[in-house]
């Protein structure tokens, strides 16, 4: 027989209908020999179940928590009723039980419902038994309406959803392939698609006008908080015939909303997003992922500060992060310091205001004879704290940054948590100096179009402009301090696009190699086109409330990229080594 009904859903209605339940046995409690009180679980919610005869309880007591069970029985009016469960008005006078899948378990690895209390490799092993808190589930069910609510919405832009390979050519895009060995090619390897990046480029260029897809991206990188190693998942879209102002357009229409309705938060930014130069981002915010919710900036006080005798100011780059009405305590300082010094490697400083706006604490006695200038230009006013970072322009500004993000979550009241706040980082340089080469090298995406196009490159080439002076059209979509996106008008243009690679070192032949299907369909006639890829883990990350993005996916990998529950990866036999033409070189 089917079941009746699911266990979230039967209310004072349903008295007296029999009924037949399938689920999971999450507890029994046996209040006597002949009562005790079942709870079944199944995806939808709980229901309890109550035996009221010796030989009830007696079924109920050979089975093991979890196991699948189909109970048939009554619906009554609870006399004690529970407010906390959806189905709490009611209850289910037993009348038989069958188990249809047997769990042989007494001990679990944890319990069901505070799985996500529990060392996470055991999670992460055991994890069909993890998705069956209720916690969990509701996660891959969030999931999945994100997604079809994406789906619907680039639809209704007018967007066509297109899959591109898996199966692809090995390019160089950053991070490093995972590489597929071919066996009627011996020798040569696919690579799984670190992005759809050319394909959709090449979508363009074969006359498609608008493109999407839910796309599966690989890359064998390490794992951060916001970031799954082996697999990610984005919402990867390209226009034709379009412009950087397109692409906003429809991210803000397509965003915003799907944020209100499924986000922890209600509250979502409308369009349109603010805009931030990459310079002024790093400049006010020292980041170009500014959590736009903490109210704090840093101010540049280079200029003043290197006129102190303090040693550690001096020809340097100063930063200065300014907390009014502060009321904390010195420990609370030195912990702030501390934690910053572990994330930025570099030294921060401080001094405050005390109720007189006297100059006190940390290096405020090497500060007199520019007191008075520093208060005018920050304008500091009497209980405020002062946080200093100092440094190569760059050092100093992102520990800037790391001062800011880190007051902003220890002090409450720095911090409009309840809201999703979106923001556009936009005019990134083409190029920068690499820190470890000294060479010039393209900083964010080689591919992008330069602001003032083959005119500018030629410029830096002849020596007329600095070519770190170079803009390029790229952008970053960031929310609460979390990058979602990296988007770019894309350099459509051959000629260009090799001038721009010359610029670093390469030439045609470089480019061609690399890249030869999207330069050839570049060579018969693109349009202009624009593109970004918001990642849909870090999307329900956000909505969720969650710290770690394995907390919304289904089956992720742990920080070493291994699969904990499939034994991945594993050793395969020399049968297939030998069918691929491998040999497993030893260390």
């Amino acid at each position: 027989m089917k079941r009746t009904h699911n266990c979230g859903e039967l209310r004072l209605a349903d008295i007296g209908k029999k009924v037949i339940l399938n689920g999971f046995l999450e507890n029994v409690r046996e209040v006597s020999a002949s009562l005790s009180f079942v709870v079944l679980r199944d995806f939808y919610g709980t229901t309890q179940i109550v035996a009221e005869t010796a030989e009830g309880v007696q079924n109920f007591k050979k089975i093991c928590k979890e196991s699948a069970l189909e109970i048939r029985g009554e619906v009554r009016e609870r006399s004690s009723k529970n407010p906390k469960m959806a189905t709490g008005d009611i209850e289910i006078v037993f009348e038989s039980v069958e188990v249809l899948g047997e769990c042989i378990h007494q001990e679990l690895p944890f319990q069901i419902a505070q799985s996500r209390e529990a060392d996470e490799s055991a999670r992460l092993k055991y994890r069909y038994l993890d998705l069956r808190n209720p916690e969990m589930k509701d996660r891959i069910k969030l999931r999945s309406d994100v997604i079809f609510a994406l789906r619907e919405a680039m639809m209704k832009e007018g967007f066509l959803e297109i899959q591109t390979p898996i199966l692809t050519a090995s390019s160089p895009e950053g991070a490093r392939d995972y590489l597929v060995p071919s066996r009627n090619h011996r020798g040569e390897f696919y690579a799984l698609p670190q992005a759809p990046q050319q394909f959709k480029q090449i979508l363009m260029a074969s006359g498609i006008d608008r493109y999407f897809q839910i796309a599966p991206c690989f890359r064998d990188e390490d794992a951060r908080a916001d970031r799954t190693p082996g697999e990610f998942y984005q919402l990867d879209m390209e226009m034709a015939f379009a412009s950087q102002e397109d692409v906003f357009e429809v991210i803000e229409k397509v965003l915003p909303p799907i944020f209100s309705k499924y986000g922890k938060f209600k509250k979502a930014s409308k369009a349109p997003f603010k805009r931030i130069a990459f310079d002024e981002a790093m400049e006010k915010y020292g980041s170009d992922k500014p959590d736009l919710r903490i109210k704090l900036e840093a101010n540049d006080v280079s200029e003043i500060m290197n006129k102190t005798e303090f040693e550690p100011f001096k020809e340097t780059a100063i930063k200065a992060v300014v907390v009014e009405n502060f009321k904390q305590s010195r420990k609370f300082i030195d912990n702030i310091c501390k934690e910053v010094e572990l994330q930025s490697g570099e030294k921060v400083y401080w001094f405050r205001l005390n109720e007189n706006s006297e100059l006190t604490g940390g290096i405020s006695k090497f500060l007199g004879e520019v007191k008075g200038e520093l208060k005018e230009a920050l304008s500091l006013k009497a209980e405020s704290c002062v946080f200093l970072s100092a440094g190569v322009r760059k050092k100093a500004q992102n520990t800037a940054g790391v001062i800011i993000k880190r007051l902003g979550r220890a002090l409450p009241e720095l911090i409009d948590e309840e809201q999703y706040e979106f923001c556009w980082i936009v005019d990134f340089p083409m190029y920068e100096i690499g820190e470890e080469s000294g060479e010039l090298e393209f900083s964010h995406n080689p591919f992008s179009m330069p602001m003032g196009g083959m005119e500018a490159i030629l410029k830096a080439k002849n020596g007329e402009l600095d070519p770190t002076e170079i803009k390029a059209y790229q952008y970053d979509l960031v929310c609460n301090g979390v990058e979602l996106s990296s988007g770019a008008v894309r350099n459509h243009n051959p000629k260009l696009m090799i001038e721009a690679f010359r610029m670093v070192g390469l030439d045609e032949s470089d480019v061609v190699e690399k890249f030869p299907a999207m330069y050839n369909a570049f060579t018969y006639g693109a349009p202009p086109h624009a593109g970004i890829a918001p990642g849909v883990d870090r999307i329900i990350m956000l909505l969720s409330g969650d710290e770690s993005i394995r907390e919304v996916i289904a089956f992720p990998m742990n920080k070493n990229a291994q699969d904990l529950m499939m034994n991945a990866p594993s050793y395969v036999t020399d049968e297939q080594l030998n069918e691929l033409g491998l040999i497993i070189k030893e260390d």
